[in-house]
């Protein structure tokens, strides 16, 4: 199937998408600072710049997009065009999340993914659900973690490559 764009437009669509104020990153920005929490913002310091950091519970939050970070939900869907392209530029997201969440890890931080699908879409959390996931998992000291549709779980990751 051919793309519906053309070269240029395509390319200028593609330049838009931002890496930080997006519009859910500033939702789940709204809801930690409504229940009080204090955070640094996309810290360059950090594996990863994380997108919200929150030195009193020594924990971090990445929101990852669903299709740029390969979630298994209903915003994933594999590009009908240059599909070698889009799978192997977002397989390599893949591997450097895994990476970087595994460093932070390693530097005693607790991470937490928040996905797109969670904060936005026909099947998205509601702000009380989402601030209930958000705060017990902060406050509750727990591991590694996702938030998504299905609420809170676990996130299984990969340690680095030490080669």
């Amino acid at each position: 199937m051919a793309d519906v764009h053309n070269k240029a437009t395509r390319s200028k669509n593609m330049r838009a998408i931002g890496t930080r104020d997006t519009a859910i990153e500033k939702r789940l920005a709204g809801l930690l600072t409504e229940v009080g929490f204090a955070f640094r913002v996309q810290d360059a310091s950090l594996a990863g710049r994380p997108d919200f950091v929150i030195d009193s519970h020594q924990c971090v939050i990445f929101t990852h997009g669903c299709f740029w970070h390969r979630h298994d939900c209903y915003l994933f869907k594999v590009p009908a065009t240059r599909t070698d392209f889009w799978l192997d530029k977002i397989g390599k997201n893949v591997i450097r999340d895994n990476r970087d969440i595994a460093l932070l890890q390693q530097q005693g931080w607790r991470v937490l993914v928040v996905w797109e699908c969670a904060l936005r879409g026909r099947l998205k959390l509601d702000d009380t659900a989402l601030t209930e996931r958000l705060e017990e998992w902060i406050c509750g000291g727990g591991e590694t973690a996702q938030i998504d549709t299905q609420g809170i779980r676990p996130l299984k990751v990969s340690p680095p490559d030490t080669a």
